[in-house]
């Protein structure tokens, strides 16, 4: 309960100019609150056990110390009668802000929440993405609708248009969670509290499920037992995309990690070649054990290409910069293999757990796989740096000796 202060005369009020909170009686909790040069009514009062500070006006806004005492008295007496000014106050201005955002389209969302978040997204690309596909996709259909009236039926009009979630599932798939997240991001900024009609447990009662339409794509890969054969010609190959394609084998990683890899990257010492998370599909700095024939790549390439033009610290550079995909690509077609240089981490895979006693959490770290659910994650503090040296140790011997 506010205490009775001395009641003030308008005058004794007039001079009150001291920064703090000035209690001026007459009605229990009406104070003049000074900060700098600004004055202002406040009543402090409690609200269901709640101390709460109600703002009255400022002080040349209100006519005079009577009318001050006026505007606690309406306060007061609400309060008594259930209400509590501080919340209407707040439910009032969401409501204003709800109906403000009410009419938003789904297409200025998905703008907004593009803008919003790329700065934190991987690459200028993903941004680009997300656009791209909801303008091919999504604002043909829905484009227009208020997000505020989106249903689940506008959602499934986008997805079963022409077929688009039995014939491209994937991106259809990525589409309805993009969708979700425009939602949900515009349902929270107008403040509305309602399951989302783009949820899969929303939608899926309506489309079947993604494995049901979804044809697996394997990425065509060599048998194990012919890696040391196809090593032995891969070496008979001129040209920097040949030399990448054989780092790519000899240490199990994605082409995109060798063609972007930079000599600040790599100690010939300690034998480790250390790929920055940028370049991680995980998102996670991976460091990789380098076995004697690797190395004697990264010598070779050195040699032949540490002047190169342009060369920009790569360790395979391009006639512009890193290495496109399609170099190691024509190789293999120069080749004749029916292959992908992807398909070379299956052939580690398959090698690794056919013919050697090397763990399998060893091999899936090698490969730079999560490994176990996300409590058996949080556990998995190392990297298994010595176990993995020695199963690269023995990948490196079977790729180009055969085991020998």
């Amino acid at each position: 309960m506010p205490r009775l202060a001395k009641e003030l005369s308008a005058l004794d009020v007039k001079r009150i100019r001291s920064p703090g909170l000035h209690f001026v009686g007459g009605v229990p909790g009406l104070a003049l609150q000074v900060v700098g040069d600004a004055r202002s009514w406040v009543l402090r009062v409690a609200v269901a056990g709640k101390r709460r500070e109600i703002g009255l006006g400022g002080f040349s806004s209100v006519n005079g110390l009577a009318e001050a005492r006026r505007k606690a008295h309406v306060e007061r007496e609400r309060i008594r009668n259930g209400i509590d000014p501080v919340q209407e106050r707040r439910s009032a201005r969401a409501a204003l802000k709800a109906s403000r955002l009410s009419g938003v389209t789904f297409k200025q969302a998905a703008l907004d929440f593009i803008d919003s978040n790329k700065a934190g997204w991987s690459s200028p690309k993903h941004a680009a993405q997300w656009e791209a596909t909801l303008k091919a996709y999504a604002f043909d259909f829905i484009g227009s609708v208020s997000v505020a009236d989106l249903t689940t039926a506008h959602v499934l009009e986008v997805l079963k248009a022409d077929e688009f979630w039995t014939k491209k599932p994937e991106t259809a798939s990525r589409v309805r969670q993009r969708i979700e997240k425009v939602i949900s991001a515009a349902d929270a900024a107008a403040g509305r509290e309602r399951l989302n009609p783009a949820r899969w447990e929303v939608i899926g009662k309506s489309l079947p499920s993604k494995s049901r339409v979804a044809k697996v794509k394997h990425h065509p890969a060599l048998p194990w037992q012919q890696l040391p054969g196809f090593m032995a010609a891969l070496c008979n190959q001129d040209g920097v995309g040949a030399l990448a394609l054989r780092f790519v084998i000899l240490t199990a990683a994605r082409s995109g990690e060798v063609r972007g890899m930079s000599w600040s990257e790599v100690s010939i010492d300690q034998r480790i070649w250390l790929v920055p998370a940028d370049r991680m599909k995980a998102r996670r700095e991976h460091r990789v054990p380098l076995s004697d024939q690797a190395i004697a790549v990264l010598m070779q390439a050195k040699d032949i290409y540490a002047e190169a033009p342009g060369r920009d610290d790569l360790v395979f550079p391009g006639a512009k910069g890193p290495l496109s995909d399609m170099s190691l690509t024509a190789v293999l077609r120069r080749m004749g293999a029916e292959v992908t240089a992807h398909g070379f981490r299956s052939s580690f895979r398959d090698w690794a757990g056919e013919s050697t006693h090397h763990p399998r959490e060893v091999i899936e770290q090698a490969l730079a796989h999560r490994v176990g659910d996300a409590t058996e994650s949080a556990y998995a503090r190392g990297d298994l740096i010595a176990k993995r040296t020695a199963l690269m140790i023995d990948w490196g011997l079977w790729c180009n000796e055969g085991g020998e």
